[in-house]
């Protein structure tokens, strides 16, 4: 990679494919023709000389070269937009206030870090956090960019997947030594389990996996996703948590690593205006090219 006819500008296209799982989805978010898109695969990995995805009916399998070197292309990525965008603003003046809405757990956790390299990227950005679920903050204009789990479907509205959040069965290690590991899924049925309260997401789960479980089954029950990591991380029982909420927690620790919990589509939400916007454009393109890794 130290040769100097090394194309840099064919990462962005390695790891659009590396998030999107396709040549078509990886195309579609770089605004590139298919064919465009394999090319730039095919050169960097002629320029490694390494082969980075197998290629399958269902899409692109990262290889672990591919996986060794994805966090060393998202820094060289990142690098890039910074440069990019301190250069931008110093030619457009991006200084004002943008406002950014997410969901508890994303603002509460994953988001505080990336907020942090943001404002180092973009000192000239004030960010205003708003911690809601609601998309009725985009269509009010309360909010410029919001960071949901679901797409919103409003034609007013421009979206990004931007990665997934894998959600797994974890819990204190504490309770573990009471109580014992589950083995198996069935083996959930006789520990404490923390669960929804009005919403019915869990039992739904359960059900996929053949289990007909009631609201009663669950020994604690809330819809407040903070409460709900509150209540495993004291050790009340097994809970049901993001990847990217549970290992903060060295002592928490995850359960059935087979049990198949679909992961969770995180997406950006704004204004079509944001193209015409440079200081929210810039937020909306640093989120873009932080949050996958930050997902992990």
């Amino acid at each position: 990679m130290n040769d100097p006819g090394f194309n840099w500008s064919l990462i962005r296209s390695f790891l659009a494919a590396l998030d999107q799982g396709s040549l078509m989805g990886a195309a579609r978010a770089l605004g590139l023709h298919q064919p465009t898109l394999g090319r730039h695969i095919g050169e960097l990995e002629a320029q490694l000389g390494l082969t980075l995805f197998e290629r399958t009916g269902r899409g692109l399998i990262p290889t672990p070269d591919a996986l060794r070197l994805a966090e060393s292309a998202r820094g060289m990525a990142a690098a890039a937009d910074q440069l990019a965008r301190r250069a931008s603003g110093a030619q457009h003046g991006l200084q004002g206030t943008v406002r950014l809405s997410a969901s508890q757990p994303v603002a509460c956790t994953l988001l505080p870090p990336v907020l942090v390299q943001l404002r180092a990227a973009l000192p000239e950005v004030q960010i205003e956090l708003v911690v809601s679920n609601a998309v009725s903050n985009l269509l009010q204009r309360d909010a410029d960019i919001a960071i949901r789990l679901v797409r919103p479907d409003q034609g007013s509205l421009v979206s990004r997947r931007v990665g997934q959040a894998a959600i797994g069965a974890y819990a204190h290690r504490d309770y573990l030594r009471r109580r014992g590991t589950p083995r198996q899924p069935a083996d959930l049925l006789q520990h404490e389990l923390i669960g929804n309260d009005r919403q019915t997401d869990i039992v739904r789960g359960f059900a996929a996996l053949g289990h007909a479980v009631t609201r009663e089954h669950f020994a604690l029950r809330t819809d407040d996703l903070i409460a709900h990591e509150a209540l495993v991380r004291a050790g009340a029982g097994i809970g049901f948590l993001t990847r990217y909420v549970a290992r903060q927690h060295a002592e928490l620790v995850p359960l059935l690593p087979t049990l198949p919990i679909p992961p969770l589509p995180m997406w950006l939400a704004g204004h079509r205006e944001i193209r015409s916007n440079p200081r929210v454009r810039a937020v909306w393109d640093y989120l873009a090219a932080s949050l996958p890794g930050a997902l992990g």
